[in-house]
């Protein structure tokens, strides 16, 4: 994004996308994510918050988030982790029952909110 925008920073913010598929939260089922297990590089978090943007909102090509019984969450990060771009696999929330088809994110000050679909691209917050 930055590239596209003419946009430079003090240290160079690179590409870590893979070959990997993407779930998409279709399902119809409730999700909780904690927002500081979610692995931001320092560097995206301050460009982020110097153009006031979201980084759940961001594009992020190659990630993956699979979905799996928690009794082998474990088990999954260790598969994940021992392959080349899944080094950094980190488990960042649960399905839950409530609130189905939606995703809600703990904040970091204990608080929730919704994380939903943009309905169009994201625009800098100006202060």
């Amino acid at each position: 994004m930055s590239v596209r925008e003419g946009l430079e920073f003090g240290s160079d913010i690179v590409t870590d996308s893979a070959p990997l598929n993407e779930i998409a939260r279709s399902s119809a089922t409730g999700m909780q994510i904690v927002e500081r297990d979610v692995p931001v590089p320092d560097d995206v978090r301050a460009a982020c918050g110097f153009l006031g943007l979201d980084p759940l909102y961001v594009a992020n090509e190659g990630k993956l988030a699979a979905f799996v019984d928690a009794d082998d969450a474990d088990r999954a990060l260790e598969l994940m982790r021992a392959h080349e771009y899944g080094t950094g696999a980190t488990l960042i929330g649960h399905v839950v029952p409530e609130h189905p088809g939606v995703v809600v994110a703990r904040t970091g000050i204990g608080g929730t909110r919704v994380v939903d679909l943009p309905l169009s691209e994201q625009l800098p917050r100006i202060c």
